[in-house]
């Protein structure tokens, strides 16, 4: 069986090559590229980000990732936002008062965790929704963390005529409760760093490559 071709994408933010080195040992072909057409054509598209929400932003709209993430979503094709590449994916991001217009593919505004100590930095459980794809396996694992800002609430309306299977939405605890990850269709996230995660991170990106089919 050939090994699924993914791209990480290159817009000045992230941990990329260790991105690349964890994608690669979950089995996949990788390459580390700002390329729209590469992008656009993987089999899988992963969008990490460290640092702050608009400058994230910045750098993502200036190699158009903002668009190649709609496209590719718009053709249900798939996409993994990692950390801050995570977090774009919310209507907007407030920093220091300021707030930053995001990708908005899920309602919602990112903001400074309400905790004592602040980044949360470390290992941390999460709360896994029955039926996850992402955490198969690993409902008792642990993932290493490392944010001082989240999404502490999931805005996202169910259909209220039943036809879109709901997003699964899984919690963690720091302070108070905020999304850590989400599976909801070609679109999966996770606030943790599973290229830092060891085994359980390992485990969780081979999870993803097997919904690329």
């Amino acid at each position: 069986m050939s090994r699924p071709e993914i791209v990480v994408l290159d817009y000045g933010s992230g941990n990329l090559r260790s991105a690349e080195r964890a994608v690669a040992r979950a089995g996949a072909s990788v390459t580390v590229t700002a390329d729209r057409d590469a992008a656009l054509n993987a089999d899988g598209l992963v969008v990490p980000g460290v640092g702050a929400f608009a400058a994230c932003m910045a750098g993502l709209k200036s190699v158009g990732g903002d668009r190649i993430i709609g496209r590719r979503l718009a053709g249900g094709r798939p996409v993994l936002g990692i950390c801050v590449g995570m977090q774009i994916l919310f209507s907007e991001g407030i920093e220091h008062g300021v707030a930053t217009e995001g990708c908005d593919e899920w309602p919602g505004t990112v903001d400074r965790l309400d905790a004592p100590v602040v980044p949360h930095m470390g290992w941390n459980t999460v709360d896994v929704p029955e039926g996850s794809v992402l955490f198969r396996g690993l409902e008792d694992a642990r993932f290493y963390f490392v944010h001082s800002y989240a999404a502490r609430r999931w805005e996202l309306e169910p259909d209220p005529m039943g036809r879109i299977r709901p997003p699964l939405v899984t919690w963690a605890e720091h302070g108070d409760r905020f999304v850590a990850a989400v599976e909801n269709g070609p679109l999966c996230a996770a606030q943790f760093h599973p290229e830092k995660s060891g085994d359980a991170g390992a485990e969780l990106l081979r999870n993803w490559l097997t919904t690329l089919s």
